[in-house]
């Protein structure tokens, strides 16, 4: 059951001001969800739980085309079987049907209830269990939440005590409603006895009252000329939601019988004209998850040039999902197809000789799920355009890469009126803001007013690549899973003289420097651990520039995970590298255009199409630096370079690239003298997996996070030998460097920045301690869908970012330039949100999700975290998919300021996890927090091991048991399965 407001369930009324919910009684009957306004009802109506029990995945349901029930999460393998599929072509129908309620039969019977089937023995001992005798006092306190919003007894409310949206200033100094309470039958007496804000019941001591209630006048006798009318006055200083209940408790005089009717309290604090333009256009609905039309019959397209502007000499393998674990995949809950994977398909033993089978096994289930994704973006009916030889095709979402495409991918297209199973496969030729230009067989037929089907298909090149990767024979344990009996003594060379004069002052990036250069070919790896701002990749510039200077003959092969962070390396380098020294690879489906003049002159493009390439071997030979991608990195195999012949293979940013992705270069490449160096922080955020599986078994645990687990890497054994921590940080101020350091690095980061820029805004009118760099800016918001993205948005949330930008960006002293300031939420719809609202008063400022911003760094961050509703938290727990339970997106968050640090969101939720509950602890006692205040004890020691959830469920369990008390109503069951909105958050990279 869903979290609502406790003072409802109990008593049919709410006016906690501090209370989020508009308290309209709604029931789902499929569900026996039971909502206490209707955007929290068409929040489940559209949520997992709800579509869950429609589709199948945790109920039974019964199909109507098989006439049998199915239940065990499988209505989707059920759906796509043959069986399935052949007798719905025997009876003429569609395959795709909609499932319906579970009936009976003489061997079971479904509980409506619990929207199950039960074995007919079973069946009392499944009534008598704790969870059908919940649902029943669920469905029974329905009643009584229906009956308290009734008029009743020939009384009528005439108004209401909706303020709709406050402007703040008004909100300040106080607005006033009224309704009035009248008496439709002459011939009935009621009296009213007593009234009272159910606030006024469980209120914190000290606490402000937004709403206020008056009775007009000494007269409580109704009648049906002389109302009672109730005046409520609202006043409230902070931006966001404001919601209570009155209590209002009549007595029939003639039947001396006294009964309770209770009204609802609500006001919006913020400018109505933000949230008119915000607000979402239409009601979010969902887009049902089908069984997809096959691909039968498929004429291929014409391929860009790019696809063949690298000339491999190597033969990938088509590494196809074996039947067996995609039959696994395709059904059951999470925890079972984890629990299948690892008894049937996983070796029993993680060694070097099983280390290909494990990982190809995790490529393969990443693969089913990212195909999976794929099927979000279909579009059911749709136009081209036609400038051949060219067809272009309107793509939403394609600037946000929602879904990534680029040259070289391959969309399928049919005609709405085509023959089940016939598409013609474009192949993407053109890339632009909104569109994609493709190129079909020459028999496509095109009319301009045609409508096609469109499906986007997975690009497995990638894929193939690290299949081939974990093919080839290198299995070094050295490499692998290095042993204190592979760590060797380093050689000589004496003192270093730095080339960057900032790496001599500081000991430590001068210890990590001088240990890679010293290490003897075939060392284990080298780990820079480089916490945030500490300097980590100028310190692998200084080692690589150093190797080149000590050993004439060193070849080094530089990677990183993404574009952006190969750029970084490319152009530090370039400072001190020649052309004929450094070359950078890009893939052929990158444009020119993404690369900056500078860069381009250390790059090979083909004089006859402009696709990136490579120059004829023997030169890429002589090259004594390559930098690549870590997928990329197959080039320097696939055009021959022999196995060898770079001494060096430096990964950056290891912390972000799957163990296969950083595999690609090293088991492609190395051979026994071949050092590694690898440089990351496993504290911040790894690699983005969208398979829930796949994550579960490992594929997010990155290879410098595993190695570091190993006993070798301990800091302070292995320090210097094999690892070095850096610890001076650059960036932030104390205080915003505090926390996270105490939480994620021992204490060990030393503040090194520069007191200019990280002291800006001590003394600030935007500091509640104007000497304490943090603002945690609560708001009690609400959380919203559009049309048919289930990513959350809160416009409240929204306004109150603005209006911390127009503050930032006022004349004055401490006046900030745009690109100053960054803006991080973890929801793509919060960050069109915001956008929109900056629109015309800040265009320029970088709003994104925390992946977007790791490496970054702005003078100001401002943190919006979306969540405002206890309903979703579990979803967020499970998912990661905002910041709630999600350690390394807290501290990526967290470490990008240097000198401000703003966060809003609401402490309800975020309080719910063990950290974010100590983080605003620390700003609260530091006086940092403005806005309504904790709902909780900050003295209090918080509980590390979490169960604040729990805690919260539990508490509403024996609330509603006693209904003498108020009742929270909440939906943080434990669900295993996995949910199919859980990765609309979650990026897409660009797999070059």
């Amino acid at each position: 059951m869903p979290r609502n407001c406790r003072n409802v369930l109990a008593y049919g009324s709410c006016s906690d001001p501090s209370c989020k919910f508009n308290h309209t009684i709604l029931t789902c009957e499929p569900c026996g969800f039971v909502a206490s306004s209707a955007s929290f009802y068409q929040s489940h109506l559209h949520g997992r739980k709800h579509l869950s029990r429609l589709a199948g995945t945790t109920v039974t349901v019964f199909c109507p085309v098989c006439q049998k029930n199915i239940g065990n999460g499988g209505w989707e393998s059920h759906v796509r079987g043959r069986p399935h599929c052949n007798e719905a072509t025997r009876q003429g129908i569609s395959s795709n049907v909609t499932p319906q309620q579970g009936v009976s039969s003489e061997t079971e019977k479904y509980c409506d209830m619990c929207r199950i089937t039960i074995r007919s023995y079973n069946w009392q001992r499944h009534v008598a269990g704790l969870q059908h005798k919940k649902r029943e006092g669920y469905a029974s306190y329905k009643t009584a939440l229906d009956e308290a919003e009734k008029d009743k007894n020939g009384l009528m409310t005439e108004g209401d005590f909706d303020f709709g949206i406050v402007e703040p200033h008004l909100a300040r100094s106080g607005v006033r409603c009224a309704a009035k309470i009248r008496l439709t039958t002459p011939t009935t007496r009621i009296a009213m006895v007593s009234y009272q804000l159910v606030s006024s019941k469980d209120q914190k001591e000290g606490a402000d009252h937004v709403f206020d209630v008056t009775v007009e006048g000494a007269n409580r006798n109704i009648t049906t000329i002389t109302p009672v009318t109730i005046q409520v006055a609202f006043k409230q200083k902070h931006v966001g939601r404001c919601e209570d209940r009155l209590e209002m408790v009549f007595e029939d005089v003639q039947l001396a019988k006294r009964f309770l009717i209770s009204k609802s309290l609500s006001a919006i604090v913020g400018n109505k004209a933000d949230h008119e333009a915000l607000k979402a256009k239409a009601p979010y609905v969902p887009q049902p998850r089908t069984s997809r039309e096959p691909e039968d019959d498929v004429v291929e397209g014409v391929q860009p040039p790019a696809t063949k502007a690298v000339p491999y000499v190597d033969r990938l393998p088509h590494a196809r999902i074996p039947s067996p674990l995609l039959s696994t995949l395709s059904s059951g809950t999470t925890g079972d197809i984890v629990a299948r994977v690892r008894r049937t398909f996983f070796p029993r033993e993680f060694s070097s000789e099983t280390y290909a089978r494990f990982f190809k096994h995790l490529l393969w289930i990443e693969e089913y799920r990212s195909d999976r994704d794929l099927e979000r973006y279909d579009i059911a009916s749709t136009r081209l355009s036609a400038h051949r030889p060219y067809y272009y095709l309107d793509v939403p979402g394609l600037a946000e890469k929602r879904p990534s495409v680029l040259i070289g991918d391959r969309i399928l297209v049919r005609r709405s009126d085509a023959a089940r199973g016939h598409w013609y496969a474009g192949g993407v030729h053109v890339v632009r803001q909104r569109e994609v230009g493709l190129r079909f067989h020459e028999s496509f037929p095109w009319r301009p007013t045609q409508t096609y089907t469109v499906r986007f298909k997975l690009n497995r090149l990638i894929m193939r690549r690290q299949h081939m990767a974990m093919d080839t024979a290198f299995s070094e344990d050295r490499v692998l899973f290095p042993e204190a009996h592979h760590v060797g003594s380093q050689s000589g060379g004496g003192a270093i003289k730095t080339i960057n004069p900032l790496i001599q002052k500081n000991a430590l990036q001068l210890k990590a420097v001088t240990g890679i250069v010293n290490s003897p070919p075939g060392s284990v790896p080298f780990v820079v651990f480089g916490p945030p701002g500490t300097g980590k990749t100028i310190t692998i510039i200084e080692a690589i520039l150093q190797i080149l200077t000590k050993n004439p003959k060193a070849r080094i092969l530089a990677c990183a995970p993404s574009n952006s962070a190969a750029d970084i390396i490319l152009s530090r380098l370039s400072v001190r590298l020649n052309t004929d020294e450094l070359f950078r690879f890009y893939a052929p489906s990158r444009s020119k255009t993404q690369v900056t003049s500078d860069m381009l002159e250390y790059t090979h493009v083909r004089d006859v199409d402009g696709c990136f390439s490579v120059p004829p071997i023997a030169r890429m030979k002589r090259f004594r630096v390559i930098v690549t991608t870590c997928l990329s990195a197959t080039v320097v195999a696939g055009i021959g370079i022999p196995r060898g012949h770079y001494t060096h293979i430096f990964i950056d940013e290891a912390g972000q690239a799957t163990e296969p992705e950083a595999f690609v270069s090293i088991k492609t490449v190395a051979d026994s003298s071949t050092n590694v160096v690898l440089s990351g922080d496993p504290k911040q955020l790894g690699p983005i997996i969208r398979s829930t599986v796949a994550r579960v078994l490992g594929l997010e645990k990155s290879y410098i996070e595993r190695l570091m687990e190993r006993d070798v890497y301990d800091v302070q054994g292995g320090h210097g030998a094999t690892i070095v921590k850096l610890v001076q940080n650059y960036r932030s101020r104390e205080a915003i460097l505090k926390f996270p350091n105490e939480r994620f690095y021992g204490g060990d980061l030393r503040r090194w920045a520069d007191r200019t820029v990280t002291d800006a805004f001590l003394g600030s009118p935007l500091l509640p301690s104007k000497k304490f760099p943090i603002v945690f800016h609560s708001v009690t918001g609400r959380d919203e869908r559009e049309s048919t993205s289930p990513s959350f948005f809160n416009i409240d949330e929204a306004i109150q970012v603005k209006a911390y930008v127009q503050a930032l960006r006022a004349n004055g002293r401490l006046r900030t330039t745009e690109s100053e300031i960054g803006i991080i939420t973890p929801y793509n719809a919060q960050c069109f949100k915001i956008r929109a609202a900056l629109r015309g008063v800040a265009d320029e400022i970088k709003v994104g999700s925390v992946e977007e911003f790791q490496g970054q760094e702005r003078k100001v961050i401002i943190v919006s975290t979306v969540r405002s509703s206890q309903e979703f938290v579990e979803y967020d727990l499970r998912h990661t998919l905002g910041f709630v339970a999600s350690p390394r997106r807290f501290n990526v968050a967290v470490t990008r300021a240097k000198a401000l640090l703003i966060i809003v969101g609401d402490p309800n939720v975020l309080s719910l996890d063990p950290l974010w509950r100590c983080f605003l602890n620390y700003v609260f006692i530091n006086g940092g927090w403005t806005g309504p205040p904790p709902s909780w004890d900050t003295d209090e020691a918080v509980d590390e091991q979490g169960g604040y959830d729990k805690r919260v469920r539990e508490r509403a369990e024996v609330d509603m048991n006693d209904f003498a008390r108020r009742i929270e109503k909440l939906t943080l069951e434990k669900i295993d399965d996995e949910d199919h909105d859980a990765n609309v958050d979650r990026p897409w990279r660009d797999v070059e």
